[in-house]
């Protein structure tokens, strides 16, 4: 199976979002399952070349656009370790810019940026000789390029090896969809007639990538079962519902996975000391130290809670921050790390001050803490609206941490509740999006800590979970499978 891996984010050489880690893990573990695969990314301002060996030009590839005006990209080949990198070289619109924006906000130009590069990416499969069974196009920025596949090459030119090909887009971040007004369509050469509703690019009088990619793709992918239904639901697609509703049977819902070499509490060299299911002794030790290093009452017994990131209402950090008084008031302790609005900081740092020895702020990222408080955590708080492809509750699994997640955020195939089903349950629910649904969890949490045995089968159980990238990698093989399957289809229909 040939791959052709198309994002604009890969950790090691350039991050800006989540988006950098998932790209590199998933596509290292693909290579891994034995996928011939080839990375194909702009080289962006802050690409860092120094990781890759084996650099050298390899072809040049000419994109027309509306007006007489052409980019002409120069494609650079490298290896990071054992993954083959092709670098999209444009100056004008990449050289000299981040993969997005900078502190002033989009660049106003980023729908001819990927515009281009994905027409880019296309043309560049017969230079480079090699013929992808398929594209993986992740979020917005690569939307587009199911679309030129169909305008330029299905209808166009059949035989191309980029016609040949199927694609599947992956949506990781629902709510950034790239917009742009209709007037860009004869500057980035789509034809008018691809401008509408269903079928189409357009969404609320726009030119939606996003939506692109949904429509025009052989498979679409997010990032679980769950939330793949959910999002055909009424004011849970952010506008996208009736695409997901019509492409049902075209969409799949995949988990992604975690590094099981940088999280593994039985080998974590910043945990005082090591566990595991089999032997969870080194968990209390690494609860203590946790208690002690962030000047927390040491009690073994008093439930320990965590969060990390983003305080804002898109984390939910609203509702807990709304709460944070009433559950600490049941004798939990409480760690926050991550960042937020000034005046949400000083309001946290409030309640400190009323809570001292039950509650911390931690306002800025620590590595080595982030890793103290996975294995020194009973409880993780993740009460996200929606699941933006968000692995930390994965991670806290791995650490035999149990999370608490909001019932509808599509993450409840993979966070059993454990109220519903004790047998099977790894976390729990809460539902409504509110306070009483939130403390009425909170306080079934409380009952099932107070029996120790219980809690105990219930951490170890969250320790035995599989969210690997090789099990991953093996689900989204799957879903190419299907890919190539419908492609073949579709090239039969045509003949």
């Amino acid at each position: 199976m040939k791959l052709a891996f198309v994002t604009p984010e890969l950790h090691s050489l350039v991050r800006r979002t989540n988006l950098a880690s998932v790209s590199e893990s998933l596509s290292t573990a693909l290579r891994e399952a034995g996928v011939d695969i080839r990375v194909m990314m702009p080289w962006t301002r802050d690409v860092d070349t120094q990781l890759l060996s084996n650099v050298e030009e390899l072809c040049q590839v000419t994109i027309p656009t509306g007006g007489g005006k052409s980019y002409t990209f120069e494609i650079t080949g490298g290896r990071l370790g054992d993954l083959p990198v092709f670098l999209f070289d444009q100056a004008e619109l990449f050289a000299h810019r981040n993969p997005y924006g900078d502190d002033n906000g989009p660049y106003t130009n980023n729908w001819l940026r990927y515009a281009a590069f994905a027409r880019a990416v296309l043309a560049s499969v017969e230079p480079l000789g090699f013929r992808p069974d398929i594209f993986h196009c992740l979020d917005w920025t690569t939307g587009l390029l199911p679309v030129y596949q169909q305008a330029e090459y299905f209808e166009r030119k059949p035989e191309h090896p980029a016609a040949r090909a199927g694609s599947f887009f992956a949506i990781h971040n629902l709510a950034m969809q790239g917009s742009f007004e209709r007037e860009i369509l004869p500057k980035i050469e789509l034809p008018h007639r691809f401008f509408r509703s269903v079928r189409g690019v357009e969404l609320g009088g726009k030119v939606n990538f996003l939506k692109a990619g949904a429509e025009f793709a052989t498979v679409i992918g997010t990032h679980s079962a769950s939330h793949a239904q959910k999002i055909q639901e009424r004011d849970r697609g952010y506008g996208l519902e009736d695409v997901f509703l019509r492409r049902k049977k075209e969409l799949v819902g995949i988990t992604n996975g975690i590094d099981y070499h940088a999280w593994d509490p039985q080998n974590d060299p910043l945990l005082p000391a090591p566990f595991s299911a089999a032997d969870d002794s080194g968990k209390r030790r690494c609860k203590a130290a946790l208690q002690a290093s962030l000047r927390l009452d040491n009690g073994p017994r008093t439930l320990l809670a965590c969060t990390i990131g983003r305080w804002d209402a898109d984390s939910g950090f609203d509702l807990v921050a709304e709460n944070i008084s009433q559950i600490l008031e049941r004798n939990i302790e409480i760690v926050v790390m991550g960042s937020g609005q000034p005046d949400i900081h000083e309001r946290l740092k409030n309640i400190e001050e009323s809570f001292i020895g039950r509650f911390r702020v931690i306002d800025t990222y620590s590595t080595s803490t982030a890793h103290l408080m996975m294995g020194g955590a009973d409880l993780l708080l993740l009460p996200s609206h929606y699941h933006p492809s968000n692995p930390l509750f994965a991670i806290a699994m791995r650490y035999g941490v149990t999370p608490l997640v909001y019932g509808q955020s599509g993450l409840e195939d993979v966070v059993i509740d454990y109220t519903n089903d004790p047998k099977n349950g790894s976390g729990f629910h809460f539902e409504p999006y509110s306070t009483e649904g939130l403390m009425n969890s909170i306080g079934e949490i409380i009952k099932v800590y107070k029996d120790a045995d219980a809690w105990k089968q219930l951490s170890n159980r969250c320790l035995s979970q599989d969210f690997s990238w090789k099990a991953t990698a093996a689900e989204y093989i799957k879903a190419y499978r299907r890919v190539t399957r419908r492609t073949r289809a579709r090239r039969a229909e045509a003949k």
